[in-house]
């Protein structure tokens, strides 16, 4: 277990604005009546940055945003089951570059949608209850992790359709995972966290064989040698309380609990000692009215900001390359009131969609001067 060494002050942010950007509501669209709990933009090919996926419900939506603050409907899928409930969901790419959207939630099945040709690629089925987050590889989009309510991980091929890895066990997570995040550069490395207040740091490179493995593969996916991780390489506790969003920074964590704030901390990890090491909090961002589980925070593609709504509807947008943190606005809307449970900021972090709670999805765009 990590110690969270003292002696050096973490900086907290101050609420005051520095208003050096702002933004103003250019669209608002009530999809349905069901909560939206995800919204996200598309990173990981340039031609479609302005494409964006929603979940909730048994739905799956993706839009385009248009100039001058316009949405437009592309493409609707509903699950077969009227029950299921979509939580995540995350841009995936086949090995020829054709786009994917996964999708999870109170099922426990991943839905990979062939965004092309707008049917179901593969369904994967292995976790024993809802799934929480789904994230891709950004190197390798091919491979997705999932976090789920059964307490581990699992690394998917969502080309293949086959379950490479699963993060469980022993040195795992007891309870709820609630977020997942890969390595920015690092491609064997990522992290979880959840309700137990730990967040865990893994490593899959010992078991890269089996992830080169998983693209060659052409007997049943169910007989591939899906391999049980058990120990993670590092276990934090900066947090007393479930931590329900983690996102990698460079080396640095942002994470998040439901007491109000952000962290940024640095994990140090012991080369030669496995899951011990230090974790230094540098910084803290404060989200008042933020303290349920399940708001998730997001970065623009450069990690430059970072934009997190809380329950009464309004959004915080922080400085991340600043020190210490400088708030540069908050977003609030006279009908704008009801819980935040996810943002997507675009690629240069221009435009921020929020997913609410009451069905509605919120565009704010930048304010050019």
């Amino acid at each position: 277990m990590s110690k969270v060494t003292l002696g050096n002050e973490s900086l907290v942010g101050s609420l005051t604005p520095s208003n050096k950007k702002s933004y103003k509501v250019t669209n608002r669209i009530q999809e349905g009546k069901k909560p939206l709990y995800a919204v996200v933009f598309n990173f990981l090919d340039s031609r479609f940055f302005s494409v964006f996926v929603t979940a909730g419900g048994n739905k799956i939506t993706l839009y385009n945003c248009l100039e001058d603050g316009a949405i437009s409907a592309l493409q609707s899928y509903a699950d077969e089951d009227k029950e299921e409930s979509f939580y995540t969901v995350s841009w995936a790419c086949g090995v020829l570059g054709n786009p994917f959207v996964a999708a999870g939630g109170v099922k426990g099945i991943v839905r990979v949608i062939d965004v092309n040709n707008e049917k179901i690629h593969k369904s994967l089925l292995g976790h024993g209850d809802s799934v929480n987050e789904i994230r891709t590889q950004p190197l390798k989009p091919q491979l997705v992790i999932t976090a789920s309510k059964d307490e581990s991980v699992r690394l998917w091929n969502v080309e293949t359709g086959i379950c490479i890895l699963i993060f469980a066990g022993a040195g795992g997570h007891r309870y709820e995972v609630l977020s997942v995040d890969f390595h920015p550069t690092e491609i064997f490395r990522f992290a979880s966290c959840g309700m137990d207040t730990t967040i865990k740091i893994w490593s899959m490179k010992e078991f890269w064989t089996y992830v080169e493995k998983s693209y060659t593969w052409t007997d049943d996916p169910t007989k591939f040698p899906t391999k049980y991780v058990q120990f993670p390489v590092f276990t934090a506790s900066v947090h007393t309380n479930y931590v329900d969003c983690n996102r990698w920074v460079g080396d640095f964590i942002l994470s998040k609990s439901v007491d109000n704030e952000i962290l940024l901390w640095e994990p140090q990890l012991k080369e030669n000692s496995p899951g011990e090491g230090t974790s230094d909090v540098l910084q803290r961002y404060p989200v008042p009215m933020s303290d349920i589980w399940f708001i998730k925070f997001s970065c623009d593609f450069q990690f430059s900001s970072l934009a997190i709504g809380n329950q009464e509807g309004k959004i915080y947008v922080w400085d991340l390359k600043s020190c210490p943190p400088v708030l540069i606005t908050k977003l609030s809307h006279n009908q704008s009131k009801c819980v935040i449970r996810q943002t997507a900021m675009s690629v240069d972090g221009n435009t921020i969609l929020a997913a609410c709670e009451d069905g509605t999805i919120w565009r704010w765009d930048v304010i050019t001067k």
